[in-house]
């Protein structure tokens, strides 16, 4: 069995309200009766992508045992490579990762397009994602995860700067039955549906809710309680998940 606590979008921007939240939900996993065997952050770690923001992230993730992550559409990769990653090139290409954690494949993808909200993959990510799978040892189980959900989630604003192209990932995705999830963030909402026959699981976000067409015509809820996704990877391949809220 691996566990995977999933959070998104922590915006860390130096100030006191989302270094309280972001704490609050580390602290959380602190505090598990046991450990979980990853945690995973889908993107816009930092607010603004500053050096600075990315420092403060680095101090949180500190000492953290495969804590996995990959860029959302607030990150800068120059700001993100040198901090979080340790790569002093710096380089504006996209960040595209794979871990193991136990007996589990991780492809950390980065969807985000410099100086745009909404999401794409690029020719070379999705190449990347091709070869990566097909590189896999039989049996391996994997997870995709990246920042822009490729759906829509049914809220305006949100559709509007989803994942664009979805569909030639879903292509990329067809001869691979070893991917057990799509894992995004982006929303700030959980959220489950389905993406090219596999389940898609959206991470509620950190710094802040989404609030549905339905609930009000405000967009965000500052005041709504961060939340957290916990997958569940047991032995037959299958994935369950749940949600919970932390008071920060």
């Amino acid at each position: 069995m691996t566990l995977i606590a999933h959070l998104s979008d922590l915006h860390l921007d130096g100030g006191p309200r989302a270094a309280r939240r972001a704490a609050a939900v580390f602290g959380y996993l602190d505090r598990l009766r046991r450990p979980v065997d990853a945690i995973l952050v889908t993107g816009d770690i930092a607010d603004h992508g500053d050096p600075a923001e990315y420092e403060e992230a680095a101090k949180l993730f500190a000492g953290r045992d495969r804590l996995l992550h990959c860029p959302g559409n607030h990150d800068r990769r120059p700001a993100y490579r040198t901090v979080l990653l340790g790569d002093p090139t710096g380089s504006d290409e996209p960040i595209n990762r794979l871990h193991r954690v136990g007996g589990t494949a991780f492809l950390l993808c980065d969807s985000s397009i410099p100086g745009r909200s909404e999401g794409l993959l690029a020719d070379d990510t999705l190449a990347w994602i091709t070869a990566t799978l097909t590189d896999l040892p039989d049996g391996v189980p994997a997870l995709v995860a990246f920042h822009h959900p490729p759906i829509a989630v049914h809220q305006p604003y949100l559709d509007a700067i989803k994942l664009g192209e979805e569909q030639r990932l879903a292509a990329a995705l067809a001869d691979f039955p070893q991917v057990k999830a799509v894992l995004t963030g982006h929303a700030h909402t959980a959220a489950a549906s389905t993406f090219a026959g596999r389940p898609l699981l959206i991470a509620p976000g950190v710094v802040s809710t989404l609030l549905l067409p339905w609930e009000s015509d405000q967009v965000v809820d500052l005041d709504l309680p961060p939340g957290i996704a916990f997958h569940v990877l047991d032995d037959d391949g299958r994935l369950t998940t749940h949600y919970r809220v932390v008071i920060p």
